[in-house]
């Protein structure tokens, strides 16, 4: 964890060498809140489908989560994986519990959250290359991506099909749904935009965001922090974009991300998994 909070700081105060804080402030206090919140709506949206899209995975392999039970234990990870080293312990939280619980193989729950996870990110490869199709003028870098997405998803696709049999049936659904979630982030990101007046059209600022975001996945900063607002600066430089509005793009999200994960800290006090006769009635 210290080295995360180390990363971090260093992140942080390099972005801050470069960037003009008063500009910063100005579009901060400018900002439209009636958009940041609905803004808020839909990262909260993206989470609900993710915690959709693991469920599913967990049925795979005999585990029948309440999906109330399920949302729960989903908020409570989400809130480990920002604040844990590592950015896994969310994931390490719902392997073990569930493991437990559900009798089921280490092997099979490590699966499922890992998964997950990929799908997720076949998801981002997805929407990133249609952002790269319309923002990118070098054609080669344009090949890359669109080629590397679609090779991804094929390649998961035998990797499951071989290895990970239990999965197969639910591939195309979760891959949907792991799209799902990018789509109501980048929904999420055009309504700061919004906040923020800056012109709906320039998807430049959606493709930097989607590359941050798989920076993001990387456990080097808390929550991606720091990370994520480095490559909107580097990103905002290349497109020609004004560096503080990037900088501030990237923090309201994060201050969503925050806000949104420190939900699960009530769950941190209560068993996420504790059976009620509500949960029943929102049994899938």
């Amino acid at each position: 964890m210290l080295i995360k909070i180390a990363v971090t700081a260093v992140c942080l105060w390099y972005v801050s060498g470069k960037i003009d804080f008063a500009k910063a402030g100005a579009a901060i206090k400018t900002a439209n809140w009636f958009y940041l919140f609905l803004a808020l709506i839909a990262f909260v949206v993206s989470k609900l489908i993710s915690a959709v899209r693991l469920n599913i995975y967990f049925r795979n392999i005999n585990i029948h989560l309440p999906t109330l039970q399920n949302i729960k234990l989903y908020w409570l990870g989400m809130f480990y994986n920002l604040f844990l080293p590592g950015s896994i312990g969310g994931d390490a939280y719902k392997v073990i519990i569930l493991t437990k619980k559900y009798k089921v193989p280490y092997k099979k729950t490590t699966a499922a959250v890992l998964l997950d996870r990929v799908s997720g990110l076949l998801g981002l490869g997805l929407v990133l290359a249609v952002y790269g199709i319309v923002v990118l003028e070098n054609t080669i870098y344009t090949i890359l991506i669109v080629a590397g997405a679609i090779l991804a998803v094929v390649a998961l696709s035998l990797i499951i099909r071989n290895w990970f049999k239990d999965f197969t049936r639910s591939f195309y659904s979760t891959l949907f749904l792991g799209t799902a979630v990018q789509v109501a982030q980048v929904i999420c990101v055009y309504l700061i935009m919004s906040a923020l007046n800056i012109p709906l059209h320039i998807s430049e600022y959606i493709f930097i965001f989607l590359v941050s975001s798989i920076v993001a996945v990387l456990p080097l900063t808390i929550g991606g922090l720091g990370a994520r607002e480095i490559v909107f600066l580097e990103g905002s430089k290349y497109f020609g974009l004004v560096q503080e509005t990037s900088v501030v793009i990237s923090l309201l999200f994060y201050l969503i991300t925050l806000i949104t994960s420190a939900v699960g800290l009530v769950y941190v006090f209560r068993d996420p998994l504790a059976q009620k006769n509500k949960d029943s009635l929102l049994s899938p």
